[in-house]
Protein backbone atom coordinates (compact mmCIF):
# COMPACT_ATOMS: atom_id res chain seq x y z
CA UNK A 1 0.00 0.00 0.00
CA UNK A 2 2.38 2.43 -1.29
CA UNK A 3 0.26 5.72 0.53
CA UNK A 4 -3.14 7.07 0.36
CA UNK A 5 -4.94 10.22 -0.39
CA UNK A 6 -8.04 8.90 1.56
CA UNK A 7 -9.17 10.27 4.01
CA UNK A 8 -6.28 12.05 4.66
CA UNK A 9 -3.24 12.42 2.22
CA UNK A 10 -0.60 10.53 3.10
CA UNK A 11 1.68 10.36 0.13
CA UNK A 12 5.35 9.96 -0.72
CA UNK A 13 6.49 13.63 -1.35
CA UNK A 14 8.41 12.01 -4.45
CA UNK A 15 5.82 10.43 -5.91
CA UNK A 16 6.86 7.23 -4.72
CA UNK A 17 9.94 6.97 -7.00
CA UNK A 18 11.84 5.71 -4.50
CA UNK A 19 9.74 3.45 -2.22
CA UNK A 20 11.40 0.23 -3.44
CA UNK A 21 14.95 1.67 -4.36
CA UNK A 22 16.13 -0.80 -1.97
CA UNK A 23 14.26 -3.52 -2.52
CA UNK A 24 14.19 -3.31 -6.80
CA UNK A 25 17.52 -5.29 -7.62
CA UNK A 26 16.01 -8.20 -5.69
CA UNK A 27 12.81 -7.72 -7.75
CA UNK A 28 14.71 -6.99 -11.14
CA UNK A 29 16.54 -10.76 -10.33
CA UNK A 30 13.79 -12.65 -10.54
CA UNK A 31 11.90 -14.39 -12.99
CA UNK A 32 8.56 -13.65 -11.82
CA UNK A 33 8.23 -10.80 -9.00
CA UNK A 34 4.80 -10.80 -7.10
CA UNK A 35 3.50 -8.55 -4.12
CA UNK A 36 -0.08 -8.28 -2.89
CA UNK A 37 -1.85 -4.23 -3.78
CA UNK A 38 -3.81 -3.62 -0.73
CA UNK A 39 -6.12 -0.72 -1.84
CA UNK A 40 -7.34 0.56 -5.34
CA UNK A 41 -5.39 2.78 -7.85
CA UNK A 42 -8.10 5.65 -8.49
CA UNK A 43 -9.28 9.18 -8.32
CA UNK A 44 -11.59 10.59 -6.78
CA UNK A 45 -14.85 8.27 -6.43
CA UNK A 46 -17.13 7.30 -3.53
CA UNK A 47 -16.00 5.13 -0.56
CA UNK A 48 -18.15 1.72 -0.18
CA UNK A 49 -17.80 2.10 4.23
CA UNK A 50 -16.87 5.37 6.43
CA UNK A 51 -13.27 5.09 7.77
CA UNK A 52 -13.37 4.54 11.79
CA UNK A 53 -10.02 5.51 13.19
CA UNK A 54 -8.40 2.30 15.16
CA UNK A 55 -10.99 -0.27 13.41
CA UNK A 56 -11.93 0.32 9.82
CA UNK A 57 -9.75 1.84 7.12
CA UNK A 58 -9.90 2.77 3.39
CA UNK A 59 -6.92 3.43 1.00
CA UNK A 60 -6.91 4.96 -2.24
CA UNK A 61 -3.37 5.59 -4.06
CA UNK A 62 -3.47 7.50 -7.26
CA UNK A 63 -3.02 5.22 -10.89
CA UNK A 64 0.23 6.74 -11.85
CA UNK A 65 2.22 4.70 -8.73
CA UNK A 66 1.23 1.81 -10.92
CA UNK A 67 4.54 2.81 -12.98
CA UNK A 68 6.32 2.50 -9.26
CA UNK A 69 5.64 -1.26 -9.31
CA UNK A 70 6.69 -1.65 -12.71
CA UNK A 71 9.82 0.83 -12.71
CA UNK A 72 10.69 -1.15 -9.37
CA UNK A 73 10.58 -4.83 -11.54
CA UNK A 74 7.16 -6.09 -10.19
CA UNK A 75 5.54 -8.09 -12.63
CA UNK A 76 2.37 -9.34 -11.33
CA UNK A 77 -0.01 -7.95 -8.28
CA UNK A 78 -2.67 -9.73 -6.17
CA UNK A 79 -6.29 -7.63 -6.18
CA UNK A 80 -8.33 -10.20 -3.98
CA UNK A 81 -8.08 -8.25 -0.66
CA UNK A 82 -10.02 -6.74 1.84
CA UNK A 83 -9.21 -3.24 0.49
CA UNK A 84 -9.11 -3.62 -3.18
CA UNK A 85 -12.97 -2.32 -3.61
CA UNK A 86 -12.47 0.78 -1.47
CA UNK A 87 -13.99 2.66 -3.85
CA UNK A 88 -16.12 0.01 -5.63
CA UNK A 89 -16.51 -1.40 -9.01
CA UNK A 90 -14.86 1.88 -10.68
CA UNK A 91 -12.01 1.99 -8.16
CA UNK A 92 -11.36 -1.69 -9.15
CA UNK A 93 -11.65 -0.82 -12.98
CA UNK A 94 -9.22 2.02 -12.54
CA UNK A 95 -7.11 -0.47 -10.87
CA UNK A 96 -7.18 -2.73 -13.13
CA UNK A 97 -6.35 0.07 -16.04
CA UNK A 98 -3.97 1.32 -14.27
CA UNK A 99 -2.11 -1.80 -14.12
CA UNK A 100 -2.58 -3.08 -17.46
CA UNK A 101 -0.98 0.62 -18.97
CA UNK A 102 2.00 -0.17 -16.68
CA UNK A 103 2.45 -3.60 -17.64
CA UNK A 104 2.22 -4.99 -14.39
CA UNK A 105 0.05 -8.09 -14.21
CA UNK A 106 -2.63 -9.19 -11.89
CA UNK A 107 -5.37 -11.33 -10.79
CA UNK A 108 -8.49 -10.93 -8.16
CA UNK A 109 -11.62 -12.87 -6.84
CA UNK A 110 -12.83 -12.30 -10.22
CA UNK A 111 -11.54 -14.92 -12.21
CA UNK A 112 -7.87 -13.77 -13.67
CA UNK A 113 -4.92 -16.28 -13.80
CA UNK A 114 -1.84 -14.00 -14.23
CA UNK A 115 0.34 -16.58 -16.74
CA UNK A 116 3.65 -16.05 -17.73
CA UNK A 117 6.27 -18.99 -19.51
CA UNK A 118 10.08 -18.79 -18.01
CA UNK A 119 12.12 -20.76 -20.67
CA UNK A 120 9.55 -22.94 -21.54
CA UNK A 121 7.55 -23.75 -18.45
CA UNK A 122 4.05 -22.35 -18.20
CA UNK A 123 3.53 -20.84 -15.07
CA UNK A 124 0.02 -19.58 -13.71
CA UNK A 125 -0.80 -17.32 -10.34
CA UNK A 126 -4.54 -17.48 -8.66
CA UNK A 127 -5.05 -14.90 -6.20
CA UNK A 128 -7.86 -15.45 -3.28
CA UNK A 129 -9.13 -14.01 -0.51
CA UNK A 130 -11.32 -14.29 2.48
CA UNK A 131 -15.61 -13.66 2.68
CA UNK A 132 -17.81 -14.53 -0.05
CA UNK A 133 -17.13 -16.64 -3.03
CA UNK A 134 -15.70 -16.77 -5.61
CA UNK A 135 -11.96 -17.56 -4.34
CA UNK A 136 -12.54 -17.48 -1.17
CA UNK A 137 -10.80 -20.21 1.46
CA UNK A 138 -14.26 -19.38 3.53
CA UNK A 139 -15.94 -21.49 1.34
CA UNK A 140 -12.65 -23.67 0.27
CA UNK A 141 -14.23 -26.23 -1.85
CA UNK A 142 -14.97 -23.82 -4.85
CA UNK A 143 -11.91 -22.61 -4.37
CA UNK A 144 -10.19 -25.84 -4.25
CA UNK A 145 -11.80 -27.17 -7.15
CA UNK A 146 -10.56 -24.24 -9.62
CA UNK A 147 -6.84 -25.05 -8.21
CA UNK A 148 -7.05 -28.52 -9.73
CA UNK A 149 -8.68 -27.58 -12.71
CA UNK A 150 -5.98 -24.86 -12.90
CA UNK A 151 -3.25 -27.12 -11.92
CA UNK A 152 -3.78 -29.10 -15.09
CA UNK A 153 -3.58 -25.86 -17.32
CA UNK A 154 0.11 -25.34 -15.88
CA UNK A 155 3.67 -26.78 -15.01
CA UNK A 156 3.62 -24.44 -11.54
CA UNK A 157 0.46 -22.98 -10.22
CA UNK A 158 1.46 -20.38 -7.43
CA UNK A 159 -1.45 -19.14 -4.84
CA UNK A 160 -1.13 -15.60 -3.06
CA UNK A 161 -3.41 -15.68 -0.68
CA UNK A 162 -4.95 -13.03 1.75
CA UNK A 163 -6.67 -14.63 4.80
CA UNK A 164 -5.76 -15.43 8.81
CA UNK A 165 -6.21 -12.97 11.99
CA UNK A 166 -4.57 -10.18 11.66
CA UNK A 167 -1.56 -8.26 14.33
CA UNK A 168 0.90 -8.69 16.50
CA UNK A 169 -0.81 -11.49 18.25
CA UNK A 170 -1.50 -13.49 15.31
CA UNK A 171 1.59 -14.36 14.56
CA UNK A 172 1.42 -17.98 14.98
CA UNK A 173 -0.63 -20.49 12.44
CA UNK A 174 -3.25 -21.79 13.96
CA UNK A 175 -5.35 -24.85 13.36
CA UNK A 176 -8.95 -24.44 12.36
CA UNK A 177 -10.92 -20.96 11.76
CA UNK A 178 -9.00 -17.61 11.85
CA UNK A 179 -10.74 -14.55 12.94
CA UNK A 180 -10.07 -10.95 13.14
CA UNK A 181 -12.86 -8.19 14.41
CA UNK A 182 -15.34 -11.70 14.96
CA UNK A 183 -14.85 -11.92 10.74
CA UNK A 184 -14.16 -15.52 9.87
CA UNK A 185 -10.65 -15.19 7.50
CA UNK A 186 -10.87 -18.90 6.75
CA UNK A 187 -8.48 -22.01 8.33
CA UNK A 188 -5.57 -21.09 6.79
CA UNK A 189 -3.53 -23.93 7.35
CA UNK A 190 -5.74 -26.68 6.15
CA UNK A 191 -6.69 -24.85 3.38
CA UNK A 192 -3.00 -24.49 2.15
CA UNK A 193 -2.61 -27.92 2.81
CA UNK A 194 -5.68 -28.87 0.54
CA UNK A 195 -4.48 -26.71 -1.97
CA UNK A 196 -0.76 -28.50 -2.15
CA UNK A 197 -3.02 -31.28 -2.48
CA UNK A 198 -4.82 -30.05 -5.19
CA UNK A 199 -2.35 -29.24 -7.46
CA UNK A 200 -0.62 -25.70 -5.63
CA UNK A 201 2.97 -25.37 -5.99
CA UNK A 202 4.07 -22.33 -4.12
CA UNK A 203 1.51 -20.60 -1.52
CA UNK A 204 2.29 -17.27 -0.30
CA UNK A 205 -0.44 -15.61 2.03
CA UNK A 206 -0.12 -11.98 2.98
CA UNK A 207 -3.22 -11.22 5.46
CA UNK A 208 -1.80 -11.22 9.26
CA UNK A 209 0.04 -8.35 8.73
CA UNK A 210 2.89 -9.87 10.62
CA UNK A 211 5.89 -12.39 9.50
CA UNK A 212 4.59 -15.85 10.09
CA UNK A 213 6.16 -19.48 9.66
CA UNK A 214 7.11 -21.11 6.15
CA UNK A 215 6.42 -25.44 5.77
CA UNK A 216 7.69 -27.27 3.46
CA UNK A 217 4.51 -29.72 2.67
CA UNK A 218 4.76 -32.64 0.42
CA UNK A 219 7.98 -30.87 -1.61
CA UNK A 220 5.98 -27.72 -1.44
CA UNK A 221 6.57 -24.65 0.24
CA UNK A 222 3.89 -22.57 2.03
CA UNK A 223 4.62 -19.10 3.39
CA UNK A 224 1.99 -18.59 6.11
CA UNK A 225 2.40 -14.61 6.19
CA UNK A 226 4.68 -12.62 4.82
CA UNK A 227 3.56 -9.69 6.89
CA UNK A 228 3.79 -5.87 5.62
CA UNK A 229 5.89 -4.46 2.73
CA UNK A 230 5.98 -0.87 1.66
CA UNK A 231 3.06 0.21 3.62
CA UNK A 232 3.09 3.84 3.61
CA UNK A 233 0.32 4.83 5.77
CA UNK A 234 -2.65 3.83 7.73
CA UNK A 235 -1.44 0.25 8.48
CA UNK A 236 0.58 -0.31 11.43
CA UNK A 237 4.26 -1.02 10.96
CA UNK A 238 4.85 -1.13 15.12
CA UNK A 239 8.03 -3.82 16.49
CA UNK A 240 7.07 -6.93 14.39
CA UNK A 241 4.15 -5.72 11.93
CA UNK A 242 7.55 -3.42 10.53
CA UNK A 243 9.55 -6.79 9.93
CA UNK A 244 9.04 -6.83 6.20
CA UNK A 245 10.50 -10.27 4.75
CA UNK A 246 11.23 -10.38 0.96
CA UNK A 247 11.30 -14.25 0.20
CA UNK A 248 13.05 -15.55 -2.87
CA UNK A 249 12.21 -18.85 -4.24
CA UNK A 250 13.56 -21.20 -6.96
CA UNK A 251 11.29 -24.22 -8.39
CA UNK A 252 11.97 -27.02 -9.92
CA UNK A 253 10.54 -27.54 -13.42
CA UNK A 254 7.38 -29.90 -11.50
CA UNK A 255 6.60 -27.27 -8.98
CA UNK A 256 8.89 -28.65 -6.16
CA UNK A 257 10.58 -26.63 -3.85
CA UNK A 258 14.90 -26.10 -4.10
CA UNK A 259 15.92 -23.57 -2.40
CA UNK A 260 14.91 -20.09 -1.50
CA UNK A 261 15.99 -16.96 1.19
CA UNK A 262 14.83 -14.35 3.33
CA UNK A 263 15.65 -10.68 2.92
CA UNK A 264 15.14 -8.84 6.23
CA UNK A 265 14.05 -5.23 5.91
CA UNK A 266 12.25 -2.93 7.84
CA UNK A 267 9.65 -0.15 7.71
CA UNK A 268 8.33 2.35 9.64
CA UNK A 269 5.58 4.78 9.27
CA UNK A 270 5.61 7.22 6.33
CA UNK A 271 9.53 5.38 5.17
CA UNK A 272 10.19 2.87 2.45
CA UNK A 273 11.33 -0.16 3.46
CA UNK A 274 14.87 -0.90 4.21
CA UNK A 275 17.19 -3.18 5.04
CA UNK A 276 17.43 -4.47 8.06
CA UNK A 277 21.27 -5.31 9.53
CA UNK A 278 19.88 -7.46 12.15
CA UNK A 279 17.76 -9.39 10.01
CA UNK A 280 15.08 -9.45 12.73
CA UNK A 281 12.59 -10.80 9.64
CA UNK A 282 14.77 -13.61 9.08
CA UNK A 283 15.07 -14.42 12.98
CA UNK A 284 11.09 -14.51 13.33
CA UNK A 285 10.13 -16.66 11.10
CA UNK A 286 13.02 -18.99 12.06
CA UNK A 287 12.02 -19.29 15.37
CA UNK A 288 8.30 -19.40 14.73
CA UNK A 289 8.67 -22.47 11.55
CA UNK A 290 10.88 -24.13 14.21
CA UNK A 291 7.83 -23.38 16.84
CA UNK A 292 4.92 -24.60 14.57
CA UNK A 293 6.30 -26.99 12.30
CA UNK A 294 8.58 -28.57 14.12
CA UNK A 295 8.67 -31.60 11.45
CA UNK A 296 8.94 -29.84 8.33
CA UNK A 297 12.20 -30.65 6.38
CA UNK A 298 13.03 -26.91 5.95
CA UNK A 299 16.63 -25.16 7.13
CA UNK A 300 17.57 -21.81 7.51
CA UNK A 301 20.83 -20.66 7.00
CA UNK A 302 22.65 -17.78 8.89
CA UNK A 303 21.87 -15.47 6.23
CA UNK A 304 18.26 -16.09 5.08
CA UNK A 305 19.35 -19.33 2.85
CA UNK A 306 16.48 -21.92 2.71
CA UNK A 307 17.20 -25.43 1.84
CA UNK A 308 15.39 -28.84 2.64
CA UNK A 309 17.49 -30.54 5.17
CA UNK A 310 16.10 -33.81 3.91
CA UNK A 311 15.09 -33.67 0.11
CA UNK A 312 15.01 -37.76 -0.86
CA UNK A 313 12.24 -38.52 2.69
CA UNK A 314 10.25 -35.18 2.56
Amino acid sequence: MMGSDFPAARLPKDGGRSLFAAAAPLFKRADIAMANLEGPLCEGGNPVKEPLPGRRYLFRTPPAFARILSDAGISMVSLANNHAQDFGREGVASTKQALARAGVLYSSKKGEVAEFTVRGTRVGIISLAFGPPPRSITFPAQALQEIAREAANYDILILSIHAGAEGRDAQHVTPGMERYLDEPRGDLLSFAHQAVAAGADLVVAHGPHVPRALELYRGRLIAYSLGNFATFGGVSVAGESGYAPLLTVRLDKDGSFLEGSINSFRQACLTAPAPDPKQRALSLMRRLSAEDFPDSPLSFGSLGELKTSNRENF
